[in-house]
């Protein structure tokens, strides 16, 4: 088996949202492009992956995909993922990890097709289902948050995540007002998104303690490990980082060497691939640490990603990113949580969620070979 084929076809996402997580990550709203790449063979099977997101477009990443990564692809036996993603990390400096990832995604996919199996069974399942959170956008308001919060408690979703405005005081008030709002028990979380110096992580990461938050996510500049260990010298909350640093899996290895994070973070989209996923939390797990998995992107990376929570142990959540208008699209039936808060294991081949080919056809843009 030969890949033969290797296509990237620009698709119109419209009616996005405007939407914000922090000052440096808005969905400006109106229109974006999303990527459907697919992997073809000489044996009739094929692999999809989706590159972009609401925040990224295909438009930016996909050129550097066909030009430098296609040539590496072509011929060569797409069941030997290893071989093919040392190739593809080499080109890290030409192209981004998104492209990577992109590329890594239709492998896995095309591989489960191939054997007859959901990638899970490929990867080797460790369970059927993880519990998930809902992760807010910023509000207005900490009512907003509070009545946000409680109407997911209601619906069975099994724990909330705030990113709040970015102002410490501001942001200790909307961490009470959740708290009240939803009881003492229920899961809380909070993402702060690079916001804080050292002194307002403090004072922001102690009431978080107090008030029983699961942990405090990138409360720093996603580079400053020595301010990431003054932190986890003065917080018992755990601390989670390593979602943006750069690089792939080497990223990862002083982060765990200084002991400055108590969690890994990564996903199939900024680490480039479910390759670089599955090693690295299994390199967390050597250390007993976890590795939580951040928000793809886009739905059919948030189905990789699902993929990947379900063939790890040291995991115990998964992201849904709020509002759903700004993260799914493309996909005939997406990611949902069930009553108890629940997401469940794909059983069907490969990736396992049917991508809206009508949709793809109806927005194409442009086709990139």
């Amino acid at each position: 088996m030969k890949i033969d084929h290797v296509s990237l076809t620009l698709f119109a996402w419209d009616g996005i949202p405007e939407t914000s997580y922090h000052a440096g990550a808005a969905v400006r709203g109106g229109a974006s492009a999303l990527g459907l790449l697919r992997i073809g063979t000489d044996a009739g099977v094929d692999g999809h992956a989706f590159l972009g997101s609401a925040m990224h477009t295909a438009e930016n990443d996909g050129p550097g995909l066909i030009r430098y990564l296609k040539p590496l692809l072509m011929g060569r036996h797409p069941l030997e993922r290893e071989r093919l993603n040392a190739s593809l990390w080499a080109m890290q400096r030409t192209v981004t990890a998104r492209a990577i990832g992109a590329v890594d995604v239709a492998l896995w996919d095309l591989a489960g097709k191939a054997a007859g199996m959901p990638v899970h069974r490929l990867l080797g399942t460790f369970r059927a289902g993880i519990r998930a959170y809902a992760s807010s956008a910023r509000l207005p308001s900490a009512a907003a948050y509070a009545e946000e919060a409680q109407r997911f408690k209601a619906n069975g979703w099994a724990a909330y995540k705030i990113h709040p405005p970015g102002d410490p005081a501001t942001d200790i008030a909307v961490c009470e007002a959740v708290r009240a709002a939803v009881g003492g028990d229920y899961p809380l979380l909070l993402d702060s998104t690079w916001a804080y110096d050292v002194p307002a992580a403090m004072r922001v990461g102690r009431a978080a303690e107090r008030l029983g938050f699961l942990w405090f996510e990138d409360p720093l500049h996603d580079q400053d490990i020595t301010g990431y260990l003054e932190l986890k010298r003065k917080l018992d909350i755990p601390l989670m980082a390593t979602e943006y640093p750069a690089g792939g899996l080497e990223g990862y290895a002083p982060w765990i060497a200084l002991r400055a994070t108590d969690y890994l973070r990564g996903d199939v989209a900024v680490k480039g691939g479910i390759t670089t996923c599955v090693k690295a939390a299994h390199l967390a797990e050597a250390f007993r640490m976890g590795f939580e998995i951040h928000h793809g992107g886009n739905s059919l990376n948030n189905v990789a990603n699902l993929h990947v929570a379900m063939s790890i142990r040291n995991t115990t959540w998964f992201e849904v990113l709020l509002p759903d208008a700004a993260h799914k699209y493309g996909l005939v039936d997406d990611i949902a949580p069930d009553a108890e808060g629940l997401v469940h294991a794909p059983e069907k081949p490969g990736l396992g969620h049917g991508i809206d080919m009508g949709l793809v056809a109806r927005k194409r843009i442009a086709v990139l070979e």
